[in-house]
């Protein structure tokens, strides 16, 4: 299966696929940042399944198939098309797929956290209180720059958020740095 190209939609080049995560198209000349799994990239025959004969184990999800292997969680007989390797367990895709299990580490996330939207929230939601903004002041700065290097999501995003929630953080914190300092100089004034 070929990939396309992000702005035209040639097919991108084996040849710089295998090299790297980036590829340039050949009929548009842009940059695409490419991460695909190495089956996709590896020559060979998709996996074809035996049939299987009387009296052999057969796979759960296709009667018709012979078992090649049984999964590690629920012990469902899989076939080759459905073996799911990790390392040298193998799971069927249904445990892969609800997180049972040992499969429960394997499984990639299917959502993050937003530190950089709570970076953003928190100084903002404190205005409602403004005493709270003594604390979440200084709090957005040291939390926004700890989480920095989190992901972030994933669909694509920027750092716009953690620097919008610093300079807010950075001036609540300015405002009571002010304050403090004008009550400090008026009552001085006001004992001489």
């Amino acid at each position: 299966m070929p990939l396309p190209c992000a702005r035209c939609q040639t097919p991108l080049p084996q040849w710089e696929l295998v090299s790297g995560d980036r590829a340039v198209c050949t009929g548009c000349g842009s940059p695409n940042r490419v991460r695909v799994f190495p089956a996709l990239l590896a020559a060979g025959q998709p996996a074809r399944p035996d049939a299987a004969a009387e009296g052999e184990g057969a796979c759960f999800d296709h009667p018709g198939k012979r078992a090649v292997a049984s999964c590690l969680q629920c012990g469902r007989f899989v076939c080759q098309l459905c073996a799911v390797q990790f390392g040298a367990d193998t799971w069927c895709p249904s445990c892969v797929a609800a997180g049972s299990g040992p499969a429960e580490a394997v499984n990639t996330g299917t959502s993050r956290i937003l530190y950089d939207s709570m970076a953003l929230i928190l100084p903002l939601a404190s205005l409602i209180f403004w005493p709270l903004t003594a604390l979440t002041g200084p709090a957005t700065v040291v939390f926004s720059l700890l989480k920095w290097r989190q992901p972030l999501s994933l669909v694509r995003r920027f750092r716009w958020r953690f620097v919008v929630a610093i300079a807010i953080g950075l001036g609540e914190l300015g405002a009571w740095i002010w304050g403090i300092l004008y009550f400090v100089a008026r009552s001085k004034m006001g004992n001489s």
